[in-house]
């Protein structure tokens, strides 16, 4: 969920009935490069401890105890604040989605303003095909819930490479689908700025059923005219104007570019495994329509994907002149010839990669010995100051300073975030000791070593592809052989067809799996690289 940082727009912008969120009273716009502190997020400047759990959070909640209407299941995913969970409505046995969002994760005014906001532009959206339907929130002591309709025919990306083809068709289909999103969204004054396959969801498993945007976590109003400077966004969906802190609703067109560009050929145009490698990427602009199957894509396609990826947003095609681009108008019409098998592999690389890197983890955590069991242990009782069982951010904090470690409260929120698998505010001791191999894992090549050898069945100093197909079974599926080649080829520097100690290392200690998993920490960090790259001048600005 974005925070809202803006400059005050001049026109006139429709609004629900609801009273506008207000910005925060220390003034955040039109600052000077100069007056950024590169180490902490623009966005979460107050003392993280200093604020309280809210009393209230939403408008017009509705009336009573959510659980007296619904019935919890189980989890479907986790975001920044909140974890999504499968709902029953008791009286009529429908089944939704509920959003619910632990107070204790919204620790200052802008992340209760990021909430409400999330709440009012769901209310304020029309109802739409292509829009995942509020139904109703819930407000108590504890936590804020969003109950919405479900989605459970899967990812975008999921549905790609479950199919047995792919082609220019389809891809015109999803982009326009995608677009017509956009076109409602700006159309009522708001900016998605997050759009990325992950948040858009099959309605359920049939074909021909509708694709649907289910997260506005980080949107915001915006009047025309009206410029942003918060970094917000996924990385490699993230817009060159974004990283230079100054946009508007260009962003949009921008991140749906990415999105063609991937269904089109089955990997990001601007890739790094580091934030800075993919900052300095998008900044340079360079769209690459030279690898397979690019040749064989229309012209059209190229097209539009080129003006979408414009780097100057004043000059980059508009949603509604995308929309009359001869390529979407012409979509049923578009070449139904299939792209190649490579696309759909290519894709499932793309997302299957980073499941390997969290398996390593978790095979890390699993293969501890006793002994550092117990020493981790030990630490976090003495950091269970009322011995609860339960750590609180304060005694987080407090607990690194009587290590010796003094760590900024962004990075503690960030640990707290990442950590805190069942949402409640607080770390269990099971929840600390998984914080505490993320941590050493990147500092220590000791439990690298115990989950390379994991890897390593024959235990012949090589991860070789047999060994990393049997690890990847449970989400490689049947007949996949040539996306765990190129896994194993993207890892294996050396081009040997195996994967030594150093290059696992090097895989490991690359893409920053960990540091992305908290889009605070995400945001500080890129808002860091931003200052440092159009302060020192370090690199050219494609427009």
């Amino acid at each position: 969920m974005g925070s809202c940082i803006s400059t005050p727009g001049k026109a006139f912008r429709k609004r629900s009935k609801e009273p506008p969120i207000s910005k925060p009273s220390t003034p955040r716009n039109n600052q000077s490069e100069q007056s950024y502190d590169p180490p902490t997020p623009i966005a979460r400047r107050s003392s993280v401890a200093s604020v309280r759990p809210p009393v209230n959070v939403i408008v017009n909640p509705s009336p009573g105890n959510i659980f007296d209407n619904y019935q919890l299941g189980k989890e479907l995913g986790r975001g920044e604040f909140g974890v999504t969970h499968r709902c029953v409505d008791l009286k009529s046995g429908e089944a939704f989605a509920c959003k619910k969002i632990a107070k204790t994760k919204l620790r200052t005014e802008i992340d209760i303003a990021d909430v409400r906001r999330e709440v009012q532009i769901m209310r304020h959206l029309p109802k739409h095909p292509n829009i995942v339907t509020f139904r109703e929130a819930y407000e108590d002591r504890d936590a804020v819930y969003l109950v919405m309709e479900l989605c459970e025919g899967g990812e975008l990306f999921d549905r790609i490479v479950a199919k047995g083809h792919y082609t220019e068709r389809a891809a015109a289909n999803v982009t326009k689908t995608i677009l017509e999103v956009c076109k409602v969204c700006h159309d009522n004054g708001v900016i998605h700025r997050d759009l990325k396959p992950e948040n858009f969801l099959f309605a359920d498993s049939n074909e021909t059923c509708p694709l649907k945007a289910i997260d506005f976590g980080l949107s915001t109003f915006y009047e025309t005219g009206e410029r942003f400077n918060e970094i917000v966004g996924s990385p490699y969906y993230m817009a060159p104007e974004v990283l230079r802190r100054n946009y508007g609703q260009e962003i949009d067109v921008w991140s749906t570019g990415v999105i063609l560009y991937i269904l089109l050929c089955g990997v990001p145009p601007f890739w790094a495994e580091t934030e800075e490698g993919i900052a300095q990427a998008i900044i340079k602009g360079n769209v690459d329509f030279t690898r397979d199957p690019w040749p064989k894509v229309s012209e059209e396609a190229k097209d539009i994907v080129t003006r979408m990826l414009d780097p100057n947003p004043y000059t980059r095609i508009t949603v509604p002149e995308v929309l009359e681009h001869t390529w979407i108008q012409n979509k049923d019409h578009a070449r139904n010839v299939s792209l190649g098998d490579q696309v759909r592999m290519r894709i499932k690389q793309f997302a299957l990669m980073n499941r390997f890197k969290k398996k390593v983890l978790r095979v890390v955590a699993d293969s501890l010995p006793d002994e550092q069991v117990v020493s981790i242990r030990k630490m976090f009782d003495m950091m269970d100051k009322d011995k609860n069982g339960n750590l609180t951010f304060d005694e987080l904090k407090d607990g690194f300073a009587s290590l010796g470690h003094t760590v900024p409260d962004t990075d503690v929120q960030m640990l707290m975030d990442a950590a805190d698998i069942d949402g409640n505010g607080t770390l269990n001791c099971e929840e600390f000791i998984t914080m505490s191999v993320h941590m050493r894992r990147i500092e220590s090549d000791e439990y690298l070593t115990e989950a390379f050898n994991y890897f390593d069945k024959n235990q012949s100093g090589y991860v070789e592809f047999e060994e990393l197909k049997d690890a990847l079974s449970d989400h490689s599926g049947p007949n996949n052989d040539q996306v765990i080649r190129d896994i194993l080829n993207d890892v294996d520097l050396d081009k040997d067809g195996r994967i030594s100690f150093e290059e696992f290392k090097a895989m490991m200690k690359t893409g920053g799996d960990w540091k992305m998993a908290s889009r605070q920490y995400s945001r500080a960090m890129l808002n860091a690289l931003s200052i440092k790259m159009f302060k020192d001048k370090s690199i050219t600005v494609a427009n």
